[in-house]
């Protein structure tokens, strides 16, 4: 059978090229082996990694998708994001260059038609990763269509049917709706359809203050766009450590981005001056902005429907998604899930790290034994924001909450001589330990690459390495990073007791 025709617009030469290894408009699904040892449902990442394991230690794999592999990551996530975002820091440090006594002339501009010709060539010649070709070669049997399940042995694809002893459901989630009077007459933008623009919006409005809004919103403003960020919460990046999200609040604030907080969006209209937003601000009731385009970045909808999880009995909510255990089973033990589709944590390197559990546990644990747990992950993430924020482990409202005590140790990237010479005068490494020990709860780090520098005290975290230890690490002299070991440096000092003292001194006398 052909599979059904999809577009990604506008269909150019890099667009077609993404569609013939992702979704192939001649694919032809192959005939259903007997009976697989995992059927997986959905090619984003989760579905993909577990694939790949399961075919690598010879077990028969099916994989399903029925519109692009690769899911959003490749397609409307992490990859064209990161284009944007590279070429709007391209951007920042033209403007930023005269404090380091390089002079730009005037009337530097964005070609924003070239920066998303950019974006889609370059995730054109990522797609071959993800092709039904190659995971086709891995001894993958690829079925592009829509997968449901029949009973709890059996997933029909078409007029397929195909017998699993596991299955793993790994079907991602969507862009979420808000029930706005006006949103859906007036039109928006989300995640998938913002690539598509061809042209640069004016006047642009974004709804939703998390990390895709705030990164996206400091994009398009470099770009030139007139840009105002709306959340309903009296911040940008709630979830995040209140200091780190002021420093890239000002930041936002120095872009030039009108930053509305605390406000709660009443409705919207379109007339042809354009698209009308009317809201409250901190009792302040009657305000309004209007603009081009409305970019709506808030909350994400798991993609649950049309698999009849209800027919083999798995749980699941139209918010959380499928509702799985620590061991990522479903309460049908037959079937697992991994992904957006069940996980709160909803990043690519989280699925990655769920799909080595999901297989484990699915095909790799006799009789229950050596079982894998989410419980165990240490799970960073990043915003992608100039300055960027990394985050691990706990927050100190977290450790709070959990009745564990804790000692935080500070210092700023501006105090250590790179970021001195870098320019880079914001930003900080945080780290938080139990009280009166080294042991790492949690960390929280704001600089330029921030999401590089993470990884090492969540090296330390998942190695049981105090904080203490890294104060041991001989650091490349001079980076960034050595504001690690200061904060390590700072830690030790205060395990400097006075009776060490007194040792120290006897023993340098008889030296």
């Amino acid at each position: 059978m052909s599979t059904d025709v999809v577009e990604m617009l506008p269909m150019d030469k890099h667009n077609k090229v993404l569609l013939d290894h992702v979704h192939p408009s001649d694919w032809k699904n192959p005939s259903p082996q007997d009976l697989y040892d995992m059927v997986v449902i959905g090619a984003g990442p989760a579905g993909l990694i577990t694939s790949l394991i399961g075919a690598g230690t010879g077990a028969k794999v099916a994989l399903i998708e029925r519109h692009l592999m690769g899911g959003d990551c490749l397609n409307v996530g992490c990859v064209p994001s990161k284009c944007l975002i590279a070429s709007g820091k391209a951007v920042g440090n033209i403007r930023d260059a005269g404090r380091l006594g390089v002079k730009v002339p005037d009337g530097v501009e964005v070609d924003f038609a070239a920066v998303m010709e950019r974006m889609r060539a370059v995730r054109a010649g990522i797609s071959h990763h993800d092709s039904a070709e190659r995971y086709t070669g891995k001894g993958i049997d690829v079925f592009i269509g829509s997968g449901n399940f029949v009973d709890d042995q059996t997933v029909a694809v078409g007029d397929a049917k195909l017998k699993f002893r596991k299955a793993v459901i790994a079907t991602g989630n969507r862009a979420a709706k808000l029930p706005i009077p006006g949103l859906e007459e007036v039109g928006y933008l989300n995640n998938e359809t913002v690539f598509q623009l061809a042209e640069l919006p004016k006047r642009l409005a974004v709804i939703g203050g998390g990390p895709i809004g705030c990164e996206l919103a400091q994009a398009f403003r470099r770009f030139g766009a007139e840009l105002h960020l709306l959340e309903v919460a009296p911040q940008i990046l709630i979830r995040e450590d209140r200091d780190a999200a002021k420093i890239v609040e000002n930041a936002l604030i120095k872009d030039g981005i009108n930053l509305i907080t605390g406000c709660k969006i009443k409705g919207m209209e379109q007339d042809e001056g354009g698209k009308t937003i009317r809201f409250d601000r901190d009792g302040a009731k009657g305000q309004s902005i209007q603009v081009d385009e409305i970019l709506l970045a808030v909350g994400r909808a798991p993609n649950v429907e049309g698999l009849n999880l209800d027919k083999v009995g798995v749980e699941w909510d139209e918010r959380s998604g499928v509702k799985v255990n620590d061991y990522l089973q479903t309460a049908n033990p037959r079937i697992f899930a991994a992904g957006d589709i069940c996980f709160p944590y909803k990043f690519t390197h989280v699925a990655d790290a769920m799909a080595k559990i999901v297989f484990k546990n699915a095909l790799a644990s006799p009789f229950g034994f050596s079982k894998w747990s989410t419980k165990k992950l240490v799970i960073p993430w990043a915003t992608y924001t100039d300055p960027e924020i990394a985050h691990v482990g706990m927050y100190d409202k977290d450790a709070e909450e959990a009745g564990i005590a804790i000692d935080t140790f500070t210092h700023a990237i501006g105090e250590t001589d790179r970021g001195l010479a870098d320019g880079d005068e914001e930003g900080f490494v945080k780290v938080h330990v139990k009280k009166g020990t080294g042991t790492i709860v949690g960390a929280t780090i704001v600089a330029k690459h921030a999401g590089d520098l993470i990884s090492l005290i969540t090296t330390a975290m998942v190695n049981k390495l105090s904080l203490g230890s890294l104060g041991n690490v001989i650091f490349p002299y001079p980076t960034q990073a050595e504001a690690i070991k200061r904060v390590a440096g700072a830690y030790n000092l205060t395990t400097f007791k006075p009776w060490k003292q007194k040792v120290v001194n006897f023993v340098r006398k008889l030296s």
